[in-house]
């Protein structure tokens, strides 16, 4: 992965809003929300929900896929995992830390 792209997905998160609704695009996982759904637990305005969801996706951390008369967002898994393998690559310098079972990184 390119630190632009790396970049461009933090600078989308680095915004209270764009990180609530992506948060709550991952709790839904594959199943995604519609902007309703979205708009409804979040308390956010339509139009601004709009706004955000246009963000996350140019920064390739969404998706939008129409369901007869609805849009499902959802979380782009792949694209979140490459960002933060991206972040963690060389941490503790070069040596595996952080595995299923550990909570803090050996070095």
């Amino acid at each position: 992965m390119e630190s632009i792209t790396v970049v461009k997905a933090l600078a989308a998160l680095a915004q209270s809003s764009r990180l609530e609704i992506f948060r709550a695009l991952v709790v839904a996982g594959q199943a995604g929300l519609t902007p309703g759904a979205l708009a409804e637990s979040l308390r956010v305005a339509p139009n601004t929900l709009s706004f955000h969801l246009k963000e996350l996706m140019h920064a390739d951390l969404v998706t939008q896929e129409r369901v007869g008369r609805n849009l499902v967002y959802r979380a782009q898994f792949d694209r979140m995992h490459a960002v933060l393998a991206y972040l963690t690559q060389n941490c503790c310098q070069g040596q595996a830390c952080l595995g299923e079972t550990t909570t803090q990184c050996p070095c």
